[in-house]
């Protein structure tokens, strides 16, 4: 097995990568790389976490649960047996290595080589006769110790890390890795989806055993389920929980009392389907409730918006959710999200709130609509979030920065998250802090800002790190 790679002198990875101007240089440099990364919105398992987790191979670390990777292997005519199936982790490896030189101008291009050279001092460009050569390589490193889970994290001066956890989740690697006092600050995030998730019933009737069992209660009633729920928002706050996140179509807005909530949690319980505008009228109520609840906790809550998913059922049938097969929604967005912050503003229950849309036509929506709620109680109380998902690319950050800087405040901002699966995925955070300070840079060189470095790169690390420092409430 090699040790190294040989250098390669054709990588457009430069120290200045994406930066144009001498002063987006300097912001970057010596202001918004130093600054550690505060992931406070992610999917990595906080068990490979606790246990500190060594990968056998670079496929297990970097193409296992990556859908981005899986779509672009479809679409270029990859065979599912090299994506998902049975084929061996270094033909899967082999076989994304073919296609990365096609993927070029898409983020996974970016990605790629950012990870590669940022993880792994690897700067040669990942093809098909490089990736014997790369796949030894990272494999090799992969089983030494600095390339552990945390060893992965401390590389690239990760402070805080918070999971997305289920209200049932046990939280007992939360628990261990604070018990073992580990250098992360590891932090769950209660993501309770599946508690208003009643479009299938016999599905919610078991998921309701479930949260019984976990929180000690019975389940007859919606008050039961409520009840049930604060057990658990509770627990979630015991153990360090100081987030709430939903992923939804779009919220729901009910001005009476249009349906009898416990007639329509007794129907469920009976193993009935409820009417479409039935199944909106229990979200919406459920929401509401705990939405109040994390206010109490002084919790902030995030709302991403707009996914349309599972849209091939012959594939969620093969492989199941989260493998490919959701898309940008195209749902109306405005007048219920309004309703539905004013209803929890008019009583003061509305917590520190972060809105993330996934169609980018809703951009201006969520920018002009955080400000209805910023009451300045708080800085930044109700925030636009970054780009996400299909939008946290070059072009959908631009968009997301210039959007809230032309209808908002950029300088209240919480930064960037990873969103990701993925121990390899925190380059994603330098390639939002270079759009960043090339924007601003771009800005000073058109005359359109001072060219005052303090004040501006105080900024970019307020962006960067401190802002979400002070908003979430972690320390």
């Amino acid at each position: 097995m090699q040790d190294t790679v040989k250098p390669s002198n054709n990588t457009f990875l430069t120290e200045d990568f994406l930066l144009k101007t001498d002063f987006s240089k300097r912001l970057y440099h010596d202001y918004a790389k130093k600054m550690p990364i505060i992931d406070y919105h992610c999917h990595l398992s906080p068990k490979d976490i606790a246990l500190d987790r060594q990968f056998n191979n670079m496929s297990t670390i970097w193409l296992e649960g990556d859908h981005y990777k899986w779509r672009a292997m479809r679409t270029l005519g990859v065979d599912e047996k090299y994506i998902t199936g049975d084929s061996s982790d270094q033909e899967k490896f082999e076989n994304w290595a073919k296609i990365v030189p096609q993927t070029m101008r898409n983020p996974l291009y970016h990605w790629t080589h950012l990870e590669l050279k940022g993880y792994f001092g690897i700067d040669k460009l990942l093809n098909e006769s490089s990736a014997s050569e790369i796949y030894n390589t990272t494999t090799n490193l992969l089983q030494q110790k600095e390339y552990s889970t945390r060893g992965l994290l401390s590389k690239m001066n990760v402070e805080v890390v918070c999971t997305t956890d289920d209200p049932i989740d046990s939280l007992e690697y939360h628990q261990k890795a604070k018990a073992d006092n580990i250098a992360i600050k590891l932090l769950p995030t209660f993501r309770p989806d599946k508690a208003y998730a009643v479009e299938n019933p016999s599905a919610y009737i078991s998921y309701l055993e479930k949260l019984a069992n976990a929180s000690g209660l019975t389940i007859h009633t919606f008050d039961d389920l409520l009840a049930a729920l604060e057990n658990r928002v509770a627990y979630f706050h015991e153990n360090g929980g100081r987030l709430s996140d939903h992923g939804l179509e779009q919220l729901y807005f009910y001005e009476n009392e249009k349906y009898a909530i416990d007639t329509l949690f007794a129907s469920i319980k009976k193993g009935e389907s409820l009417q479409p505008d039935e199944v909106r009228f229990f979200k919406f109520k459920t929401l509401t409730a705990l939405s109040k609840m994390y206010h109490a906790k002084s919790w902030t809550q995030q709302y991403h918006l707009g996914a349309l998913r599972n849209t091939n059922e012959r594939m969620l049938r093969i492989l199941g959710p989260d493998t490919g097969f959701d898309s940008i929604g195209d749902f109306s967005q405005s007048v219920a999200l309004a309703k539905f912050l004013n209803n929890l503003d008019s009583t003061d229950q509305l917590s520190k709130t972060i809105l993330y849309n996934l169609n980018p036509s809703d951009n201006e929506v969520m920018a002009t609509m955080v400000g209805n709620f910023n009451d300045g109680s708080i800085k930044g109380k109700v925030q636009f979030g970054s780009g996400w998902w299909y939008l946290d690319q070059k072009d959908g950050m631009e968009k997301q920065i210039n959007t809230l800087s032309n209808m908002g405040i950029l300088s209240c901002f919480v930064g960037m998250l990873t969103d990701s699966r993925s121990f390899l995925s925190f380059p994603r955070h330098e390639y939002f802090r270079r759009i960043l300070c090339n924007l601003i840079g771009q800005d000073v060189s058109n005359g359109e800002l001072p060219a005052d470095e303090k004040w501006l790169g105080q900024m970019v690390e307020d962006i960067c790190y401190r802002n979400a420092r002070n908003y979430f409430g972690f320390y």
